[in-house]
């Protein structure tokens, strides 16, 4: 038996929104400097990355290029090394700011205020449960996509100043580098911000609100990840049996082709090794086929990919609406 939170009555009249960004800024003001500080921080790193360390570097491997195979030679690799270092840190810390989101939002956001009675003491301010509701997921999305968004933008102009400069720059399709780059980490932060607020109203306890909020945001990617490269249509690249599987991007699939059109999983990669191409003439190969997605496909993954995340933060906050209208039994905003 649930038992059921009535709301304390509230006039039909509408809150004011400068109190309620004024009440919400007091009560989580420590989280927001945090956000803020983390995001000028990040922000700043990026920009070092993509100014400073991005010419040392490649002056460090233009002098390593012109040395040659000369063993006496000198160049900067402290340079090279420092940039590959920050540039993963970076990209890492980029990527986990919609964890971030997600376990405030279960944790702080919800979690804590349903917990201590914060949340009821705002519906007795001429505040519907409906209205605290919408402050809760309206303002901290706007910061969230706003700071999101910043941060990643910050980190494709620092890759992109390192293309073609960069020897150990890596490709696009280096998956972490293919999510940073994009609009997925600002699609999976309002994800993340929706499903937190709504952990949080369905547990009622900060700590265990903030840790499954975060649990379920990386199991929501982890589906995402796996669905990539279904989510757009792959080319296909077909290729003699002595050259291999040609095609280079976010892989699909790989086979050889038979005389009867079929697909086959393939024994072998050449069919000029020893061996395989006796293998390949045995199964009636052809030809190798490569089902991939080039570099063209970036961003049509990309957004399929974050109308996918932003469907599910729709549908956790249209879920935290039904759920606090059944506990609280208020039907008007």
């Amino acid at each position: 038996m649930t038992a059921t939170l009535t709301a304390p009555a509230t006039t039909d009249r509408p809150a004011p929104s400068p109190r309620q960004l004024r009440w919400l800024y007091r009560l989580h003001r420590p989280a927001l400097l945090t956000g803020a500080a983390i995001t000028l921080l990040l922000g700043a790193a990026l920009l070092w990355l993509g100014g400073p360390l991005t010419d040392a570097s490649a002056a460090a491997w233009k002098e390593y290029n012109a040395c040659g195979f000369s063993p006496t030679c000198a160049y900067d690799q402290s340079s090279i090394l420092l940039y590959k270092d920050v540039y993963n840190y970076t990209t890492f810390a980029v990527l986990a700011v919609p964890f971030l989101v997600a376990a405030w939002a279960g944790g702080s956001l919800t979690g804590r205020e349903m917990e201590s009675g914060t949340a009821r003491l705002a519906w007795t301010q001429s505040v519907s449960p409906a209205r605290w509701l919408a402050s809760r997921l309206a303002f901290p999305a706007v910061l969230t996509a706003a700071a999101t968004g910043l941060l990643v933008w910050l980190h494709r102009l620092a890759w992109t100043a390192a293309d073609g400069r960069v020897d150990t720059a890596l490709s696009w399709d280096h998956f972490p580098t293919f999510y940073a780059n994009g609009t997925v980490p600002v699609a999976l932060a309002l994800a993340g911000l929706a499903v937190g607020v709504l952990t949080g109203l369905l547990l009622r306890r900060a700590m265990a609100a903030l840790a499954t909020a975060a649990v379920v945001l990386g199991a929501l990617w982890a589906a995402v990840h796996a669905a990539l490269p279904h989510l757009w249509p792959a080319v296909t690249e077909v290729s003699r049996l002595g050259e291999g599987p040609l095609g280079s991007g976010i892989w699909v699939g790989e086979g050889i082709l038979t005389a009867d059109g079929d697909r086959l999983a393939a024994p072998c990669l050449s069919g000029g090794i020893p061996g395989c191409g006796s293998t390949l003439a045995d199964l009636g190969a052809v030809s190798f086929y490569r089902d991939f997605h080039p570099a063209a496909h970036y961003w049509p993954l990309q957004l399929v990919a974050s109308g996918a995340l932003l469907l599910v933060a729709v549908l956790a906050a249209l879920t935290a609406f039904r759920l606090l209208r059944h506990r609280t039994g208020k039907t008007t905003g």
